[in-house]
């Protein structure tokens, strides 16, 4: 019965978010409409990432990369030919999918730091060849002057599709780890050689994985070139992927919200501490040093550790 209460509680909290970020731009400035837009994309990429991080336990250390992918594929789709938006923004994250299914079998059969290491390089790769192709993604110029449909052209129309896409996404990912299948993905991370030993098929398990958490990282790419109007090869360089790895690990790795909360929080001291100093990395660095010793388990996850079983059941996404 309380178990029930919470969720409640859970469900008419997130109606009333989502309500406030329905009015939200009526009272504020274009500035700080696409500051909460850049919030939502880049917490949709770090919860995707969550996905096999922390529900996982797989060390993906390259996961900006399918996000640049999914970016780049829509745009190409957009600029290369005379196709549907409609059926560029399909090929975005299916593409993303695809690529993180295609290293993840190259990858697999590594554990732990090594798959991150591995991964890492094959990223890395990735983001040389679109750093070069000049003739196709630009090179380092990126690709800019991008024709998208007028409905989503301005700041607000950005602002309100990529809040209706990002919860949208939040309720599927949460749908996924709450599924069997999310049950049987925290058993392998807890310890895949037992869950390998009763039948699970472990590495296709954590391939499906690898490509939920591309598709949504495509995803967060899409509505990345939505927001911003452009593309460009840094939003898959390998310190991307290590700004969000901290997100989620700032947020809380081991709750479902934390990656959106680390976000938030990154996000707005990269912008508003960036206005006085360009050393907000220092700040950055300052505050993980702290996070480290004092709330290891992440902001988030701090608070859900104090809550009782049901309530900390709901705020980390697990039945």
């Amino acid at each position: 019965m309380f178990g029930k209460l919470i969720h409640k509680k859970s469900f008419g909290l997130a109606i009333a978010l989502f309500a406030f970020f329905l009015i939200l731009p009526f009272f504020v400035s274009r500035f700080y409409i696409y500051i909460f837009a850049l919030i939502f994309v880049t917490g949709l990429l770090a919860t995707s990432l969550n996905i096999v991080l922390g529900y996982g336990g797989m060390f993906q250390f390259h996961h900006s990369v399918f996000y640049g992918v999914g970016a780049y594929g829509f745009v190409l789709m957009l600029t290369k030919t005379d196709l549907s938006p409609l059926f560029a923004f399909i090929v975005g994250p299916i593409v993303a999918a695809l690529i993180s299914l295609l290293l993840g079998l190259i990858c697999i059969r590594l554990t732990k730091l090594y798959f991150g290491m591995l991964q890492l390089a094959l990223g890395s790769l990735i983001w040389a060849i679109v750093f070069r192709w000049y003739s196709f993604t630009g090179g380092d110029n990126g690709i800019h002057g991008i024709p998208l449909p007028s409905v989503i052209s301005s700041t607000s129309g950005a602002y309100y599709f990529t809040l209706i896409i990002t919860a949208i996404c939040l309720i599927f990912m949460y749908l996924i780890v709450n599924s069997p299948f999310g049950s049987v993905f925290q058993a392998i991370r807890d310890n895949p050689e037992r869950s390998e030993a009763i039948g699970v098929n472990v590495k296709r398990h954590q391939l499906i994985g690898l490509m939920i958490a591309g598709f949504f990282a495509g995803v967060a790419g899409i509505l990345f070139v939505t927001v911003e109007g452009s593309v460009f090869p840094d939003m898959m360089f390998w310190t991307f992927s290590l700004e969000i790895l901290i997100m989620c690990l700032l947020g809380g790795w081991f709750t479902f919200l934390g990656p959106m909360l680390g976000a938030a929080i990154i996000v707005s001291l990269r912008t508003f501490v960036g206005i006085y100093t360009e050393y907000w990395t220092l700040i950055l660095g300052i505050v993980l040093m702290l996070l480290i010793f004092f709330l290891p388990e992440g902001v988030l996850g701090y608070f859900v550790e104090r809550f009782q079983p049901h309530d900390k059941a709901v705020l980390s996404g697990e039945k």
